[in-house]
Order: C-alpha cells, then sequence, then structure tokens
C-alpha cells in the first residue's frame, strides 16, 4: 500500500453532476490533492463561488475553474479525472497520456473495445481508436488487476454498473441461459447529466415515469460486450431504462432462465458468495431484505439480492446503487486508489 505524499490530480469537466461529484471526493481523500478544475463556463471563478458547500474546504477560495490545454493540466496533476461528454473526452486522453499523466475518463470513449461499435451506438467515428487497445475497463470487481498498472481507464456507465455487477458471476459459471437476459432499470433525473433540456425540466420529470432509449439504449455497447466476456460467447439482451422523479439512485431488476446447473439456487448464492462476500462496495443481502435505493445514495455501495421464482421458473435478481457515486464518480475514485496503490476504500466511507 502506497503512504507517504499525495498524488496532484485535475478534474476536467468539473462542472457537471458528475465533476461536482468528483470534486467532492477528491477534496475529502486523504491521499490526493486538487490541483486542477477546468470548466469554460465558469472559467475564473473559484470552487467556492461554484461548489458553496465546498467553501469550508482550505482550497475552496483559491482554487479557480479554467479553462487549460491537456498540456497545462499535465503539468499541474499526474492523475486526470476527464468528466466530459463522449466525442469530447478522447480529444483530451491523447495529449494527457502523452505528457505523462494517467487518466481515468467517465465517459464512453474509452469503454467500447470495438470502435465499429462505438460508431454503431455513437455515431460518429472514435478519435483515437489506437488508444482503445490500451484502455481497461474500469470495473474494479472484475478488472483490479489491469486497473492496477494502467495509464488510461474507461470507467463504466451507471446503468452497465447495476446490470453487470450482478450478471458476470452467473454467466461465467453457467447459471444461467445468456439469450434468456431481460434488464429494466429506473434511474433518477441526474443520469441525463447538468443541462437544459425540456424532458428534464422539473414539470416534465415530477409525478412521472416513463421508459425512453427504446430498444437501443447507447449502454448496451458496454454491457453486451461485458457480458459476452464473461460467458464466453455472443450475448444481446433486451434493455429498457425508465427515468423516474428522484434525484439519484438506480434500480435495476433482471429477470433470467436459470440453466440446467443453475436450477439449484445453492449454487446462485455460492456464485455471488464467491465473487463479492469480501468486497467493500457490494452488499449482498438475506433473503428478507430487497435492494433500495435509499440504502446506497450517497455512498459507493451497490445492494444485490435474488429471488426464484417456481411458478415461473425463472430467476430475479436485482441491484440498487448511486448513479453518481458507484455509477460515476465513486467508481471512478475507486479506480484512482487501485491505480495509486492506496487502500480502495480510501475517501469513499
Amino acid at each position: 500500500m502506497k503512504t507517504g505524499e499525495k498524488t496532484r490530480v485535475a478534474v476536467v469537466g468539473a462542472s457537471g453532476y458528475t465533476g461536482e461529484e468528483l470534486v467532492r471526493l477528491v477534496l475529502r481523500h486523504p491521499h490526493a490533492e486538487l490541483t486542477a478544475v477546468t470548466s469554460r463556463q465558469f472559467a475564473g471563478k473559484n470552487l467556492a463561488e461554484v461548489f458553496p458547500r465546498t467553501a469550508l474546504h482550505p482550497a475552496a477560495k483559491s482554487l479557480p475553474f479554467s479553462d487549460s490545454s491537456p498540456e497545462k493540466i499535465a503539468a499541474e496533476a499526474e492523475l486526470v479525472f476527464l468528466a466530459l461528454p463522449h466525442g469530447i473526452a478522447v480529444d483530451f486522453a491523447a495529449p494527457l497520456l502523452k505528457a505523462g499523466a494517467r487518466v481515468i475518463d467517465l465517459s464512453a470513449d474509452f469503454r467500447i473495445r470495438n470502435p465499429a461499435i462505438y460508431r454503431e451506438f455513437y455515431c460518429h467515428e472514435h478519435g483515437a481508436p489506437d488508444l482503445l487497445a490500451e484502455a481497461v475497463y474500469g470495473l474494479p470487481e472484475v478488472y483490479r488487476d489491469a486497473i492496477r498498472g494502467a495509464r488510461l481507464v474507461g470507467c463504466p456507465g451507471c446503468y452497465p454498473t447495476s446490470i453487470l455487477l450482478p450478471l458476470i458471476p452467473l454467466l461465467r459459471q453457467k447459471l444461467i441461459e445468456p439469450a434468456s437476459i431481460i434488464a429494466n432499470s429506473l434511474s433518477g433525473v441526474s443520469g441525463a447529466g447538468r443541462k437544459a433540456e425540456l424532458d428534464y425540466l422539473f414539470v416534465e420529470c415530477n409525478e412521472s415515469v416513463r421508459p425512453y432509449g427504446v430498444p437501443k439504449h447507447r449502454h448496451l455497447a458496454e454491457i453486451e460486450q461485458e457480458l459476452s466476456i464473461a460467458a464466453a460467447a455472443t450475448v444481446t439482451i433486451q434493455f429498457t431504462p425508465h427515468l423516474v422523479p428522484v434525484n439519484r439512485g438506480i434500480l435495476t431488476t433482471l429477470y433470467l432462465r436459470p440453466s440446467a446447473i443453475g436450477q439449484d439456487t445453492k449454487r446462485i448464492e455460492a456464485a455471488f458468495r464467491d465473487s463479492y462476500e469480501t468486497e467493500a462496495f457490494i452488499r449482498l443481502l438475506d433473503d428478507k431484505t430487497l435492494p433500495d435505493t435509499k440504502n446506497v445514495v450517497g455512498s459507493n455501495v451497490v445492494e444485490i439480492a435474488w429471488r426464484h421464482d417456481p411458478r415461473t421458473g425463472r430467476l430475479i435478481v436485482m441491484s440498487a446503487e448511486d448513479n453518481l457515486v458507484k455509477g460515476a464518480s465513486g467508481q471512478a475514485v475507486q479506480c484512482f486508489n487501485i491505480m495509486c496503490g492506496y487502500e480502495e476504500t480510501a475517501g469513499l466511507l
């Protein structure tokens, strides 16, 4: 475990919801020093002006937002979080890496390994396809060893995290039929990002629940990529996201068909216990408790529960997470801890 000096950190695109959450987590992190924050919108203003809840931190009134170049950012920080929209983050990553910084990207730009699939789902060519082979998918419970030595990490999306963590152990042990997967997810409005669009105004969202991104949400690209790796076969799933009138949190319900060996529910439980019982940020629930977003909002924890329905023969697996923490910024800090050799829970408990 690394001790001693703090790691100098920058947050590029710090004015969005994930950027703000990253700033909060980095400021309180015992081994991180926030040396740069960028935002074109707020350039010249300090942290305390833009995020008043940071005002009591010693750095908040002296650290200004800038509109810096990647080269200048790399001179100020050893590790850079990119909290930028897809298609923009990629323009920062290559020069940052060339200048010697390590990069954790929270956009979709480095999650998908195949540039043709990226083009299919994001409707434009990838800006740095040569970096895709190097990028590590930032799901610590699955890729911890690869993250440790990575220069470039592409953090998973919020929906993918809520789906992949429950499914990967079952697919690896061939306990479910890969063609049977149906995923229904409900997300708080912050998942859409900090933007002024009609669909996300208060009066449009409040007292309303609606599906969207049907039948081909962009997150399907990384979900099916990672499920196919786990199953060692091509996996295609049915995924329907829904917008619900809460600020943050994701609840996912998975409907699955057990394989022949998966009919033994003890095997299902053993697969989850073997994979996650010692994981700090995965809470496996007992047979009397179900996931609830109120128990995970503000934390880096994912709750997972499962039930077998003898009437239909299906396995029902459920998860809950905070879309801005384990679904984004908290998971990025978890990757930061692994990359820098710190205790994985540092700054996250």
